[in-house]
């Protein structure tokens, strides 16, 4: 049979429609698996920081993004007292669905958030080898009825700042007790060495609470058990706690104002060459040893003093991050946490603010050292730790300590009345939480 050729228009159209039809698939295919994957947004997660934090955190936030192109960190600004970031956060979680994905949480909140159910369960994203590389309190902070909600960022403790100075020129050693504070600074005022003897923190506040729970310490008492409820506020220990910090004011170790004093106040009183001690958190070494103090260069630091034969403690602040349970991206928030909270990361960005560790091995690093050269001394602070009771009612607990250790000191109840009322509302606030559960 004859082959009858194809008219070359013909062919031309044949082959016209089938590089349309190729074109036609190349471009489903474009349009629905390549391209997709190309202009897909990132995940974007919202986190809810203090002014200040914002400024240290953001270049390592950035960071993180250049690493993790897929992932973005909004950070909402907040104001700088933390007690309003709290409320902040816990009007967002009363509203149901909270629009933070990471939680900065302050150590004494995890017990509240943990309670109410705004917080994922991280115990098991965290293996007990990494955890042991942070200070222990930090990492039992983060802890709420045996599960972990926060991994710690930055530490904070109380300390005992010193003049070594007027100390080394009268052949004294640092105290160890509080006994023996109040001795030397009674006798090196008599001499006329230093205005006043020691400074702290009596203003009705959150400040007020955390002095106050190392004072407790360092006579053997407690505030409350998290576990069974137990209330120590009437105890002969708490009593003689206030009432050695009354004896300072009665005695002209510290001043009468220092009753309506907190960080700053007695900070910059210690800062211009007026007190022989201080007690106050670690921010104070970097300001003090800044050109222009007074106190440049004469200064030193120890663990936080207790009674005759008891074991003190500094009560140990610090911030961590968690992730809310209402997040739509947990795997990316716990990518994100775990960067922000590497040892790397945390390295270079206590080199760069100053800022205290939550690992155990960068209080001894040599470029910090170098940089900060009272770093090993202060891991000695942080390691010897009083917590805060971790109850989900601290917050009302702690206003009712507040309210009750301000009537004490400024002589509108005696010690032992103070106490017994702040301890009778104590039990009644947690006995009525108790029922709840």
């Amino acid at each position: 049979m004859q082959k009858i050729n194809s008219p070359p228009s013909f062919r031309r159209q044949k082959r016209s429609a089938f590089l349309a039809l190729f074109a036609i698939a190349l471009a489903a295919v474009l349009f629905l698996f390549i391209l997709p994957a190309r202009t897909q947004q990132p995940v974007v997660l919202t986190m809810l920081m203090q002014g200040q934090d914002i400024v240290n955190w953001k270049p390592f936030i950035q960071e993180f993004e250049q690493k993790n192109p897929d992932i973005r960190i909004n950070l909402i600004e907040g104001p700088f007292d933390s007690n309003l970031v709290e409320n902040l956060y816990t009007s967002a979680f009363l509203l149901g669905d909270s629009p933070y994905d990471i939680i900065n949480m302050d150590i004494v909140w995890v017990p509240k958030f943990a309670a109410a159910g705004w917080m994922l369960d991280l115990t098991n994203k965290i293996s007990p080898q990494q955890l042991s590389k942070f200070i222990k309190g930090n990492v039992e902070g983060g802890r709420y009825r045996g599960k972990l909600y926060r991994i710690p960022h930055a530490s904070d403790a109380g300390m005992f700042y010193y003049r070594k100075d007027i100390l080394e020129h009268a052949g004294i050693k640092p105290p160890q007790t509080f006994e023996e504070m109040f001795s030397i600074s009674q006798n090196l005022q008599k001499q006329g060495k230093t205005t006043w003897g020691y400074l702290w923190q009596g203003k009705q506040y959150e400040g007020v609470s955390a002095m106050f729970v190392e004072v407790l310490a360092g006579f053997g008492g407690f505030w409350a058990n998290p576990d069974t409820f137990e209330v120590g506020l009437d105890k002969p220990e708490a009593i003689k706690a206030v009432e050695f910090l009354k004896s300072t004011i009665a005695s002209g170790i510290s001043p009468a104002g220092v009753s309506t004093y907190g960080e700053e106040e007695t900070r910059l009183l210690f800062q211009s060459g007026k007190s022989l001690f201080l007690r106050n958190w670690p921010y104070v070494w970097r300001l003090a040893n800044t050109a222009g103090s007074k106190v440049k260069d004469k200064i030193a630091i120890a663990p936080m003093l207790s009674s005759v034969g008891k074991q003190g403690g500094s009560c140990l602040g610090g911030w961590g991050w968690g992730i809310a349970k209402t997040s739509k991206h947990p795997e990316q928030a716990w990518k994100a946490i775990q960067y922000l909270t590497s040892e790397e990361t945390q390295r270079k960005f206590i080199l760069e603010t100053g800022l205290v560790p939550s690992y155990k091995s960068l209080f001894l690093d040599p470029k910090i050292v170098t940089q900060y050269p009272h770093y090993p001394q202060l891991l000695k602070v942080v390691e010897k730790s009083a917590l805060r009771p971790a109850i989900a009612q601290y917050a009302q607990a702690s206003d009712i300590l507040q309210r009750y250790l301000s009537a004490a000191f400024t002589g509108k109840m005696t010690s032992e009345k103070a106490m017994t009322t702040a301890a009778s509302e104590t039990r009644n606030l947690l006995g009525s939480f108790k029922q709840a559960q």
